[in-house]
């Protein structure tokens, strides 16, 4: 035990730099490509973006994928490490919380770093959805349904969608297809301003039919997408339902990574954080309606804070489903098409390769904390596959404040 003189000090934990590939259709660009690669060309990237980082002071590498089998199992955070060439004296583990598994990675060795048992760290995570479908190789336990411990559509996360829209009937499918065609027209505002291309890491491809391609944009997405063409999309998941292939994200594949520090081994090694990490949480819900998830996790995030929703000034959600985005701001009153909310567009638009979203939403809200110097709090949230929610609120090192002070 710890000597009572000797009390260990909580450390600040900084963000310094994350990246992507681009998102992929399943059966699509990455149709060829190993899921491992992935995520190794993401983390050789980190390195050679950052080279006063020496990869020997990287002291763990935490990847979340939700399938955890072929060429994304194997423990794929050690795999993955020496494969991008970091020394065998790194250590590494995988993590699944489906949706959350690379914001988990993220708030799992955050607190390491926090607690003093790391200096730095890499965190993402990966999803082949093409070649690793969601669910590929499980068996529930019949108990989960011979018990009622949860509905049957709880299972499927479509059936949950639209569960949320009969538990909120003002969200109507006009709502939610309005809410999807701004997010693909926001996607394609920030592509055309290069907004979105600095995170991403080009993959060269290798396809038996068509040769060698280069895969340097998302492909999932759909510009000039209108309402119109969404109201004619069929809704898999009920018969007359609200839920479709275009007001929900897709089946996708990527990658995503970042470098986390504490501010004492940034300001050593001379990295410039994009954002400081405030607080985090993470709760359950009734898991036929997943999608509330992201309500109570953060009132945990902003109690451990000490801040408000007011405070927060610049919104990450996942959008799995335009209904999940549109229930978490009306819980806060915020309305539909708020500016501060997913300004640059959200997975509706460009893919959600499950475990590895949690990255992508730190990306973009680190852009938006470089764009708006008066902005101090932002978050990113998302709901989870068997009723969760994960939050995590971020402090702006840019904010126009400190220099006020």
């Amino acid at each position: 035990m710890p000597r009572e003189n000797s009390p260990r000090e909580i450390r600040d934990v900084v963000f310094v730099d994350g990246v992507r590939t681009p998102f992929g259709k399943a059966k699509g660009q990455y149709a060829e490509t190993r899921a491992d690669d992935l995520v190794i060309k993401c983390i050789r990237e980190l390195l050679r973006r950052n080279p006063e980082l020496p990869p020997e002071r990287v002291d763990e590498v935490a990847i979340a994928a939700t399938t955890q089998i072929g060429d994304q199992g194997l423990t794929i955070g050690r795999t993955a490490a020496l494969l991008a060439g970091l020394p065998n004296t790194t250590p590494g583990y995988a993590i699944d919380r489906m949706c959350a598994g690379a914001m988990t990675a993220v708030t799992t060795t955050a607190s390491g770093i926090a607690f003093g048992a790391y200096d730095v760290v890499v965190a993402g995570g990966v999803e082949h959805m093409g070649r690793h479908p969601m669910g590929e190789g499980v068996d529930p336990n019949p108990r989960i349904i011979a018990e009622k411990l949860v509905d049957t559509s709880a299972l499927v996360m479509g059936s949950t969608a639209e569960n949320l829209h009969d538990r909120f009937p003002g969200i109507t499918k006009e709502r939610a297809d309005a809410f999807a065609a701004a997010s693909q027209e926001k996607a394609a505002k920030a592509y055309a301003n290069d907004l979105i291309q600095p995170d991403l890491v080009p993959i060269a491809t290798r396809s038996a039919e068509q040769g060698w391609g280069y895969a340097a944009t998302d492909e999932p997405m759909r510009p000039g997408t209108t309402v119109e063409d969404l109201a004619t999309l069929k809704t898999p998941f009920r018969p007359h339902g609200r839920v479709t292939a275009g007001n929900s994200a897709g089946i996708n594949d990527g990658a995503t990574a970042c470098v986390l520090t504490s501010a004492e081994a940034a300001a050593e090694l001379g990295l410039t954080p994009k954002m400081k990490l405030v607080s985090y949480g993470f709760a359950g819900v009734e898991p036929e309606v997943m999608g509330v998830g992201p309500i109570p996790a953060t009132e945990k995030a902003l109690k451990l804070a000490g801040l408000t929703i007011d405070d927060i000034q610049a919104f990450e959600v996942n959008e799995a489903f335009a209904v999940q985005v549109i229930a978490f701001l009306e819980h806060y009153g915020i309305a539909d098409d708020d500016p501060r909310v997913n300004p640059y567009g959200g997975a509706i638009a460009y893919g959600h390769p499950l475990a590895s979203s949690g990255v992508r939403l730190m990306n973009q809200l680190a852009t938006q904390f470089e764009q708006r110097p008066e902005v101090r709090y932002g978050l990113t949230t998302m709901c989870v596959g068997l009723g969760m929610g994960g939050t995590v609120i971020w402090e702006n090192p840019n904010w126009e404040g400190n220099a006020a002070a």
